[in-house]
């Protein structure tokens, strides 16, 4: 219902609401570059609501969870976290199963996360990329599975040396960061197997 808070909501709504963000976000990285719309949450303030969405369906006390300086310092985000996930808060971004950023206020540098190893290629960190826009940033082509010939990304708030970063972070596929960008009730998805083409136009 929508307004209501998180925490008051029955078990079975939030269970069907994790259950259908977790398809959508899915399908985003199924198909990067297509947007999808995620089941609204309670988030607390501060905590953008697609973002607090992929936490609850993603995180549980089994996966170690990296915050950005602009959400580690903030009590009511970290105890939301711990109260409707369990997952344990790391200060190493290296050892993050998630790790949760924000575009605007916190540096993204893809190297200091988990590439995953040889053995384990899953065992790498998913970034939740919070973003001011997932429409208004600089277009970038890019292709590769699920995309059919290629597909913009026009994600805002990305770093100027983006490009460089992901090709770096393929470079090593199976190995690599995946990327789930979030704005408001909406998804997208960039695996680590899309390759960035260059920008539009």
């Amino acid at each position: 219902m929508p307004g209501r808070s998180a925490i008051t909501q029955p078990a079975m709504d939030l269970t069907r609401q994790s259950q259908q963000t977790f398809r959508a976000i899915m399908n985003a990285l199924a198909r990067p570059g297509i947007m999808q719309t995620v089941a609204s949450v309670g988030a607390p303030d501060g905590l953008d609501s697609a973002a607090a969405a992929a936490i609850l369906a993603l995180c549980d006390y089994e996966t170690p969870l990296w915050l950005a300086q602009s959400f580690a310092g903030s009590p009511s985000i970290g105890s939301w976290v711990t109260f409707h996930t369990g997952a344990p808060r790391v200060a190493d971004p290296r050892l993050a199963a998630f790790a949760l950023v924000d575009l605007e206020c916190d540096p993204l540098d893809l190297a200091t996360f988990s590439q995953g190893n040889a053995e384990y290629p899953d065992r790498s960190t998913t970034v939740i990329a919070v973003a001011p826009s997932l429409e208004a940033g600089r277009q970038l082509r890019i292709s590769g599975p699920g995309i059919k010939g290629a597909a913009l990304l026009s994600v805002a708030g990305l770093p100027h040396d983006f490009t460089t970063q992901w090709a770096v972070n393929g470079q090593g596929f199976p190995l690599g960061v995946d990327m789930i960008f979030c704005c408001g009730d909406a998804v997208l998805g960039l695996p680590r197997s899309t390759r960035i083409l260059g920008e539009a136009g």
